[in-house]
């Protein structure tokens, strides 16, 4: 999706122009899978509650994301991204009572100093990091109050009604942030990827996944997200990470797999 966004703003779009297109397009396609498979929608607190997660949520991650690759590399942006499982064991242990154990402290422990590795670099600005970080924190909270309010909620069935709350939002601000949309084909080419691939196609594939492998083995496979963006972001984008960097990057995601196996396992 780093990738995508790159190619997007390139083409003269704003993170406004990308988000509300990405989230129609998506919530459309999701609608569409809703109805054809004839799943139910949610009802009562819990579509409130997915309204309120993608308007708020959803809206304040994905902008911070986006608006953190204006000021920081796709890398060092999807590399932040993961500080949320450590953020998500601190959130669970304050609001949803989970125990903290001496193995999942020393764990935090060795994913704040791999943090602090990753930020020492130089290859990005304070505020893009300061936005990855934003990104991480919002995806924490809307993860956080999904389990604890949407646990026996259908999970394509939710999703959908975010990504559609989520547009909505999008719309009413473009009243306050005029939205710039991409000037050649091929950057909403890069858009359409983003909601199709990044957004429905990834969703989807991930469902189903879960069913066959289970939430630790998906848990710990999807770390791998931000190794293919570095990896992509060097070959296609010409960016690249110090060694410090990417040897803090190790730390975060060996940590981020461990703290995910373990909270599937507790």
């Amino acid at each position: 999706m780093a990738i995508f966004a790159r190619f997007a703003y390139a083409s003269g779009a704003n993170v406004t122009g990308i988000l509300s297109a990405r989230f129609a397009i998506a919530g459309a396609l999701l609608t569409a899978i809703m109805v054809l498979t004839g799943r139910r929608w949610p009802r009562g607190r819990p579509l409130l509650v997915a309204i309120g997660m993608g308007a708020i949520g959803y809206v304040g991650q994905a902008a911070s994301f986006f608006a953190a690759l204006n000021h920081a590399s796709a890398g060092l942006v999807a590399l932040l991204l993961y500080a949320y499982p450590t953020l998500v064991v601190l959130l669970s242990a304050a609001v949803l009572h989970e125990r903290l154990t001496a193995a999942k402290l020393a764990l935090l422990a060795l994913s704040f100093a791999g943090l602090a590795l990753t930020l020492g670099g130089g290859q990005g600005t304070a505020t893009g990091i300061a936005l990855g970080l934003a990104a991480a924190a919002f995806y924490s909270v809307y993860i956080v109050i999904g389990a604890r309010e949407l646990g026996h909620v259908d999970a394509l069935a939710s999703t959908t009604v975010v990504c559609l709350s989520a547009a909505a939002t999008l719309a009413l601000s473009a009243l306050f942030m005029e939205p710039r949309f991409p000037g050649a084909s091929w950057g909403w080419a890069a858009i359409a990827a983003i909601a199709v691939v990044s957004t429905v196609v990834a969703i989807l594939a991930f469902f189903a996944g879960l069913k066959r492998v289970g939430p630790a083995v998906a848990s710990v496979v999807s770390t791998l997200e931000p190794v293919v963006t570095v990896a992509l972001a060097w070959l296609v984008l010409g960016e690249s990470l110090t060694a410090l960097q990417l040897a803090g990057g190790a730390v975060v995601l060996a940590c981020a797999a461990l703290l995910a196996r373990g909270k599937n396992r507790g």
